[in-house]
């Protein structure tokens, strides 16, 4: 592409009583059922890293490179970036195990989970980080199985010129219709692509509008058949996927979120401040702008701020 992202356009408002204390810039684009973008604001043609919302495609990748899950909730923990409840914790080790490994071959961080409340219960039974419980740990078993499969190499699997990655590239590449601008190293140590907002939604478009039988229709009917873990029982991905039938929906680090909705359309935004309390009002009003509505948005319209424990303003988009 050869640009920079030159930044967002205000977005969203931080109001306490009345008075607007701050102001959160970033990009958002709105395609159509057809593509066709239908609305948008700041720079979505320039290229961002999307961080954990790549992971559709890159489970894409894995299929396609041979990586076997009978089970549709593998598929989904492959595209995860989880909580670390323990029903993720479970699912990941069995994945480890059925393949003869543990989470020693995992070359993601060891961390705390993602998830407060489980990473509360780990602290409060004295435990510490993990690479089981980093949130990313599903797809790095994922990466390890599809190895395994296509008859290549574990060491040094996370690095650019593995084939697997190859292989991962070639799918993100697909799907948003675009060269990656620039590689990087995501937050789990494997490699991050950078495309623009635009192609991010439309390769969340066309897995929805994807044909049964392919693989990116199992990948995305995994993912809303089993949205607890693709993120957790209190994540905006997972409660989105639960409360809107049919849409397909995924996190980014560093304020990014991509949603898609068979026969309507995609959304992608990314927060350039990163902040987590301004990406879902912006969500939801760009959902509404193609007509998706549900009690769900409306909990996630306004985020509250307290003043004394009690509410006297909203985090809410103005765009």
């Amino acid at each position: 592409m050869g640009k920079t992202y030159e930044g967002g356009v205000p977005l969203a408002e931080v109001v306490r009583s009345e008075f607007v204390e701050g102001v959160h810039r970033g990009s958002v684009v709105v395609l159509d059922a057809t593509g066709a973008t239908v609305a948008g604001a700041g720079d979505v043609t320039s290229p961002i890293f999307p961080r954990s919302a790549s992971k559709p495609m890159q489970a894409i990748g894995m299929l396609r490179a041979g990586l076997t899950l009978t089970e549709p909730a593998d598929v989904a923990l492959v595209a995860a970036s989880h909580a670390g409840e323990e029903f993720h914790l479970e699912r990941v080790a069995a994945l480890l195990r059925g393949a003869g490994l543990d989470d020693s071959a995992l070359h993601c961080p060891p961390d705390l989970p993602f998830g407060e409340d489980a990473r509360t219960a780990v602290l409060r039974a004295g435990g510490g980080p993990t690479r089981i419980q980093m949130n990313c740990s599903g797809k790095h078993s994922g990466m390890l199985l599809t190895c395994l499969a296509a008859g290549w190499p574990l060491d040094r699997y996370w690095r650019p010129e593995h084939p697997l990655q190859q292989a991962l590239r070639a799918a993100v590449e697909e799907f948003t219709g675009e060269e990656a601008a620039a590689v990087g190293v995501d937050g789990c140590g494997a490699p991050v692509l950078a495309v623009s907002l635009t192609g991010l939604a439309e390769a969340f478009r066309r897995l929805v509008e994807a044909e049964p039988g392919t693989v990116e229709r199992r990948v995305a009917d995994a993912m809303r058949a089993y949205p607890e873990l693709v993120g957790g029982t209190q994540a905006d991905d997972t409660r989105l996927m639960r409360g809107v039938p049919g849409l397909l929906a995924k996190v980014g680090a560093e304020g990014v979120f991509a949603a898609a909705v068979p026969g309507v359309g995609a959304v992608a935004l990314k927060i350039d401040d990163g902040a987590v309390r301004a990406r879902m009002p912006v969500l939801v009003s760009a959902l509404r702008r193609l007509g998706v509505d549900a009690p769900v948005l409306t909990e996630y319209a306004e985020v509250p701020q307290l003043g004394g424990g009690l509410p006297v303003g909203a985090v809410r988009a103005v765009w």
